[in-house]
């Protein structure tokens, strides 16, 4: 897989916590929790796109 297919397929994943933070949320039972634990994943997929387009800067 190219670095350029992961880091679309990273922004994907992000992109849909990104929703599902939202989603969740906005619902009257909104489970912190559950919220929390969404939040870090985007978190450790966001750090890993910067890592990977840092590596490729550097890189060039």
């Amino acid at each position: 897989m190219s670095l350029q297919t992961h880091l679309t397929q990273l922004a994907r994943k992000h992109e849909a916590l990104e929703r599902e933070i939202h989603d969740a949320t906005t619902r009257p039972s909104a489970n912190d929790l559950r919220i929390a634990e969404l939040k870090r994943k985007k978190l450790l997929l966001k750090d890993e796109m910067n890592r990977l387009r840092k590596d490729t800067d550097s890189v060039h």
